[in-house]
């Protein structure tokens, strides 16, 4: 009898936690934590030796809330078309696990509360870039993937702004040149992971009405230059940072070193523009930022600890 009353309370804990799943893909888990990662790096290399906790904990928790609700209320926009890719079709909403409806308002209620908790607990500039990222993310890039390929320069806007984000949320203030290096390296680095992932995937873009790069670059010499050129500008940008005299020469070695490792990626692509180079520019590229962002934070550790 204990045994037949327990199995209801079994079956509905497991729907519920199947549940909660579900609406944690729909924030796109690893990408938030990503852009969680790059505004903590803006916040304590801008912070300094003012670093604050509490601060540096309010803006995690604004960061995350309004990157999760972008990341969903996307998905929400792109539902239809999520149907027709391979890779995207048993995300939650094409699947029907989650309806529309709740995960509209899902992902709004996280935006508007993620944006108000910058606003009163950092400060009103980090609530605005925050912001203006949701704007540009599903304004502009989440519609132009469906116009033209240069959704993947306008969508590298957004993807950049979290660390300068994170240092506004340390200083009030993004006048300072390190704050855009950061953007810069961010932005470099975006171009060929988009541009590498659309390489990967362009039959599934094309049967979603997504106009990618390699759909209009059949031989993929536009795709390949871009990829180049990035990665070729993404160095001295690293570097950049390292002449600003923020960081000392743990980071500079590993930043050129890790830059030199995505390039002979890229250029490898150049030479021969496969799916397996694609997927080897891919890799450098989800080695390449978590790496530097580790660079940067080590770095920073061993100065405070000499200091």
């Amino acid at each position: 009898m204990n045994s037949a009353s327990a199995q209801p309370a079994e079956v509905k804990s497991n729907t519920n936690q199947t549940l909660l799943s579900d609406y944690l893909e729909l924030t796109k888990p690893g990408i938030t934590l990503l852009v969680l990662f790059s505004m903590s790096v803006g916040f304590i290399l801008g912070a300094g030796s003012g670093f604050s906790f509490m601060l540096f904990v309010n803006a995690a928790i604004g960061t995350f809330l309004i990157a999760s609700g972008t990341a969903a209320h996307n998905q929400y926009i792109e539902r239809d078309l999520d149907k027709k890719m391979i890779r995207t079709v048993k995300r939650p909403l094409p699947a029907k696990k989650i309806s529309a409806g709740h995960a509209c308002l899902f992902s709004i209620t996280l935006i508007i509360t993620g944006f108000f908790y910058l606003l009163i607990f950092v400060n009103p500039l980090t609530g605005l870039i925050s912001a203006l990222t949701t704007v540009l993310y599903l304004g502009f890039y989440t519609p132009l993937k469906r116009i033209t390929f240069v959704n993947v320069m306008v969508g590298a806007v957004p993807g950049a702004l979290p660390p300068v984000g994170g240092w506004a949320a340390a200083t009030g203030s993004v006048s300072d040149p390190a704050a855009w290096v950061l953007f810069a390296i961010v932005f470099l680095w975006q171009v060929p992971h988009v541009v590498a992932i659309a390489w990967l995937c362009n039959d599934d873009y094309r049967s979603a009405g997504f106009k990618m790069l390699p759909e209009s670059d059949k031989e993929g010499i536009i795709s390949a230059l871009t990829i180049s050129g990035c990665l070729l500008m993404l160095i001295p940008a690293s570097v950049y940072l390292f002449m600003l005299d923020l960081i000392g020469l743990v980071y500079l070695i590993g930043a050129i070193l890790s830059g030199l490792f995505f390039l002979y990626f890229g250029l490898r692509f150049q030479l021969a523009r496969t799916k397996d180079n694609a997927r080897k520019v891919l890799y450098g590229s989800l080695v390449y930022l978590p790496a530097v962002w580790v660079f940067i934070l080590f770095d920073l550790f061993i100065s405070w600890l000499v200091w």
